[in-house]
């Protein structure tokens, strides 16, 4: 007779839940490893930017005279150009000062100029050249005095060193601008050609400052600067850059070292700001100048006046967030697609 063994019952056999989860925990060590470093790696990032920004404090009246706007509000931002960033050598006077208006609904950018050479008050120095405030008191009376000329409330200030236009031109493997007509810069004796010209490093910055041989002088300096900023926000915000980490990290290694702002600004500000203008490209950038009746001398010295009739409207169309209607209804947007 035949009898069957009995075969051995493994006492260590798992069940099926078991397994699975373990199974699960190790794929998810699989994915997660990689994201958590990315993760890692974006922190360690945006800590270098951060620490890149050097800071003013003190350029806005008491926190409680100007209670902090909600988030997607409008803001404006104004933006000043210099030799050197202010912790480099003191304040000195500013070649380039523009508003920054941004809306509230992100579809667009303006930018709006203020001729350095404008004749205006500025608080405890009398009447003087706009870009003067800038070297008497810094930031702090800058902001106070382009406040009490237009009365547009700035949120923010931010100072770029104009060498920062080398290092962010070459991050950008260059800009395109379209020039008019020839000319030639007899202080840096440089020649410009009509028709696109590529634009990249120590070029760059020659074409941001030029003043001498333009036939509008420092106006057509200030459309050579909005061209420039147009340009370089479109390839800033162009696909192959954004989905280049490298180029990426380049541009905004030289974008952080090269910008001084107000404290309250952080590398999460100008995060923040750039996915709520994710959509915004080169075209929604508009720009203009404050209206001005004439240029005069005053004391020796070369000044533009300003239209106080005219500039009261556009400040106005600012402070309420109506840009789009103003130049509707009173054109004068500067075409910064061609420049002389």
């Amino acid at each position: 007779m035949t009898t069957s063994k009995e075969l051995p019952v493994r006492t260590d056999a798992r069940p099926p839940t078991a397994r699975r989860r373990k199974v699960l925990i190790i794929v998810s060590l699989v994915l997660l490893l990689p994201l958590a470093a990315l993760f890692a790696l974006a922190m360690q990032r945006q800590y270098v930017y951060d620490s890149n920004i050097q800071r003013v404090q003190d350029v806005f009246p008491a926190e409680q005279d100007r209670p902090a706007k909600a988030v997607g509000s409008v803001q404006n931002w104004l933006v000043i150009g210099s030799d050197r960033r202010p912790d480099e050598g003191g304040f000195q006077r500013s070649d380039c000062i523009m508003i920054a208006h941004i809306p509230a609904d992100r579809k667009r950018v303006y930018l709006i100029s203020i001729p350095r050479d404008s004749y205006v008050t500025i608080p405890g120095h009398g009447k003087g050249k706009i870009n003067s405030a800038y070297a008497y008191g810094g930031a702090r009376l800058l902001i106070t005095t382009v406040e009490k000329l237009t009365g547009v409330r700035i949120d923010h200030f931010a100072a770029l060193d104009f060498a920062g236009f080398v290092t962010m031109s070459k991050a950008l493997g260059g800009v395109t601008v379209y020039i008019s007509k020839d000319s030639y810069d007899s202080a840096n004796k440089v020649s410009w050609r009509q028709g696109e010209t590529h634009l990249e490093g120590e070029q760059a910055l020659l074409f941001v400052r030029q003043r001498f041989g333009l036939p509008g002088g420092d106006f057509d300096r200030i459309k050579r600067q909005q061209a420039f900023l147009r340009a370089m926000m479109q390839k800033a915000l162009s696909k192959g850059m954004l989905t280049d980490p490298f180029a990426l990290d380049e541009f905004l290694q030289a974008l952080t070292k090269s910008v001084t702002v107000d404290s309250s600004v952080t590398i999460g500000t100008f995060r923040d700001l750039v996915f709520e203008l994710r959509d915004v490209r080169g075209g929604d950038l508009l720009s203009t100048t404050m209206p001005i009746s004439g240029t005069d001398t005053v004391k020796g010295m070369s000044i533009v006046r300003l239209d106080a009739r005219e500039g009261a409207k556009l400040a106005e169309a600012i402070s309420n967030d109506t840009l789009d209607h103003y130049f509707t209804d009173n054109g004068g947007l500067n075409d910064t697609s061609t420049v002389m």
